[in-house]
């Protein structure tokens, strides 16, 4: 019975995030599971402070912006004429905007519709905002050959993707 995070280990964690002021982010209802060991399961941050935890202990880890989701970029902030979107569109609808070269480019967000025009913003939605990871380890097991393969868990009913 494994009861250490170390690479290649399947970690289950029970977390709640919060932001610093406090706000509950997610309240961590389904508990986390992922693949240890760079597999971008989690935030590297948080990864690397779990590391070497064993089942039972708890963490608080605080993560940066950077270490998150990032800087808020203003730059991603776009008004655009209402005339280029259906006309059903809403503020919190989400789209993904694709680039001039027909990559996919970010999911933007309608954050305003005013006077013909929509704003909306390329940032995730927690850009800009340190968020606060409390939890202690649930369970840790070795993964299978298959989901280090794959780089990620497999679920109990067999293979998601």
């Amino acid at each position: 019975m494994q009861t250490e995070i170390v690479k290649n280990a399947v970690v289950t964690l029970k977390y709640t995030v919060q932001d610093t002021d406090g706000n509950m982010i997610d309240d961590g209802s389904q508990p986390l599971v992922y693949l240890h060991g760079g597999y971008d399961g989690v935030f590297p941050v948080l990864e690397e402070a779990l590391h070497g935890k064993k089942v039972g202990e708890s963490f608080q880890v605080k993560l940066l912006p950077e270490d998150a989701f990032g800087e808020y970029d203003e730059e991603l902030v776009l008004i655009e004429d209402v005339s280029q979107f259906p006309e059903n569109i809403e503020v919190g609808m989400s789209f993904e905007r694709v680039g001039d070269d027909g990559e996919e480019d970010l999911v933007y967000r309608i954050t305003d519709i005013a006077e013909g025009k929509v704003v909306v913003d390329g940032n995730h939605p927690l850009a800009g905002v340190a968020l606060i990871f409390d939890g202690s380890v649930a369970e840790v097991r070795m993964a299978s050959a298959e989901e280090i393969s794959h780089g990620h868990v497999h679920g109990a009913g067999g293979h998601h993707h």
